[in-house]
């Protein structure tokens, strides 16, 4: 096969070449982009890209929430058990770790989730959701079928790669923290770098949204339980009202935002939990508040943290009110920033340009949403992206979140080719550096 001759001549460069600094790079324009048109073509091929839908639609149906995600471990595991590839389980709960190369270092990571949303799904198609409650609103089914096919690409190629790839099947996206549970088990502890994507039903297919720095606000949930002394609402004076004192616990928590923080330093401040009495002529003994708060830096982060306690037990006192506050970290932990690695940018742009063209690199603006890709790109260099899927003859594409969310499958070879030329060309690039320099490195084969 001569794009695979071709590739073993490449990596036969890279051994014998004599070392260069470690800034220097070892694929010119040319090669990079046969690699990447290269993978994009396997990709497409019609049993592969068959091979991902049926994986997705499968996963679609059996949808499960985070850290239950049993079922989808098992059906990654078959698959990579078909295409002989290594893996680690259980990490983290329900969690896969496949590892495709050499077994030695570089090692680049490709994450995919695989939890699922508690909503009730609206679409009516052949494949909807069998389980009632649960529906897959976010893409996740999609970014595992394409991991699998990125991880078929590699497999095909695995007497080639200059490294270790590993395949990161990670649980519980969806607030539980399912990254930094896999982090502290220590199966990622070699990793280099870690890429990862998020389908968008923003963008066009063909096109991906990326930026280098921080991209995404780090995020907590906090909950409040004010209490008071209950009574008729009658004779309010009798009473201790929580409510009342709940109301300007949320007002005073917008001036947070609104007078607090620098107007240039993005934060929010949001309280969307508010339960308290069932009756209409009764004051509660107490009301529960909660919510979320971000930011785009540990400081403002902390800041915010801080003052959030200090504003509402102080207005809770006012209004003679006791208070406790929760973060409940445990179930809910703190997400960091996402921030873009700036030399994985620059390796990102090269290998999309030259796979899609520059015209589709699509520069991506810092939201207040979050990821928990976030801890992975705070313990070791890591890179975030938006994959389009958008083709407007396919009608309307509804957000994540959404009961009538659907996925465009046109996307899935995008991604996965995207997925292994990335890691490949990345062990590629850093083979030299890794050979020099003096590290301690373990088989994970």
């Amino acid at each position: 096969m001569g794009f695979l001759k071709w590739v073993l001549a490449i990596f036969t460069l890279c051994t014998y070449l004599a070392t260069p600094t470690l800034s220097d790079s070892l694929l010119n324009k040319d090669e990079l982009a046969s690699i990447s048109a290269n993978f994009l073509n396997l990709a497409k091929r019609t049993d592969l890209f068959d091979w991902m839908v049926k994986i997705r639609r499968t996963i679609h149906e059996n949808p499960e929430l985070g850290f239950e995600e049993f079922e989808t471990s098992k059906l990654i595991r078959n698959e990579l058990d078909k295409m002989g590839i290594y893996y680690k389980y259980p990490v983290a709960v329900t969690g896969v770790v496949g590892f495709i190369g050499t077994g030695k270092s570089p090692f680049v990571a490709l994450r995919a989730d695989m939890d699922a949303l508690p909503m009730q799904e609206e679409v009516e198609w052949e494949h909807k959701s069998k389980i009632p409650g649960k529906m897959h609103a976010c893409g996740h089914d999609a970014h595992v079928a394409m991991l699998l096919g990125a991880a078929r690409i590699l497999q095909e190629q695995r007497d080639y790669l200059q490294g270790t790839v590993l395949l990161v099947f990670q649980p519980a996206e969806e607030g539980g923290g399912g990254a930094k549970k896999m982090l502290e088990s220590g199966v990622l502890d070699n990793v280099d770098a870690i890429f990862g994507l998020h389908i968008s039903a923003v963008h066009p297919i063909g096109t991906v949204t990326a930026n280098s720095g921080p991209i995404m606000a780090g995020s907590g949930f906090f909950e409040a339980v004010i209490k008071g002394k209950g009574g008729h609402a009658a004779i309010p004076q009798h009473t201790i009202d929580p409510i009342l004192a709940a109301s300007n616990i949320i007002v005073s928590l917008q001036h947070l935002v609104s007078r607090e923080a620098d107007p240039l330093d993005s934060q929010v401040v949001t309280v969307a939990k508010f339960k308290g009495g069932g009756a209409f002529n009764v004051i509660p003994d107490s009301v529960t508040i909660g919510g979320t708060f971000r930011a785009f830096s540990k400081e403002s982060f902390t800041q915010l943290k801080q003052r959030i306690v200090e504003v509402i037990t102080r207005q809770a006192a006012v209004q003679r009110c006791n208070t406790t506050v929760d973060f409940d970290t445990e179930n809910r932990p703190f997400y960091p920033v996402t921030v873009n690695n700036k030399a994985l940018h620059e390796h990102f742009r090269d290998v999309a340009a030259q796979m899609l063209g520059n015209d589709k690199i699509i520069e991506k603006k810092p939201t207040m949403g979050t990821e928990d890709f976030s801890f992975f790109a705070e313990a070791f260099p890591g890179y975030f992206y938006l994959l389009g899927m958008v083709d407007e003859t396919k009608g309307r594409f509804e957000s994540g979140h959404n009961p009538f969310y659907r996925v465009n499958e046109d996307a899935l070879p995008y991604g996965a080719a995207l997925h292994a030329s990335l890691a490949t060309t990345y062990l590629l690039e850093h083979q030299v550096k890794a050979t020099t320099q003096d590290r301690n490195v373990r088989d994970e084969l």
